[in-house]
């Protein structure tokens, strides 16, 4: 059996660039994953639910 890593862990710096940080199976562990990181106070961590066919981190 497979899991499916449909929600994204991404960075967004103040230019509105976007960094994929990892890909996980629940919204839950990519929410904790964010919360263990420090954003700075230009960039943000966003949680995202994408494909389960969009190509890996």
């Amino acid at each position: 059996m497979t899991t499916e890593l449909v929600w994204a862990l991404i960075r967004q710096d103040e230019g509105g660039n976007r960094y994929r940080v990892g890909r996980y199976a629940t919204r839950a562990e990519a929410e904790r994953v964010a919360k263990t990181l420090v954003a700075g106070e230009r960039q943000v961590y966003v949680v995202e639910r994408i494909s389960p066919t969009a190509a890996p981190a």
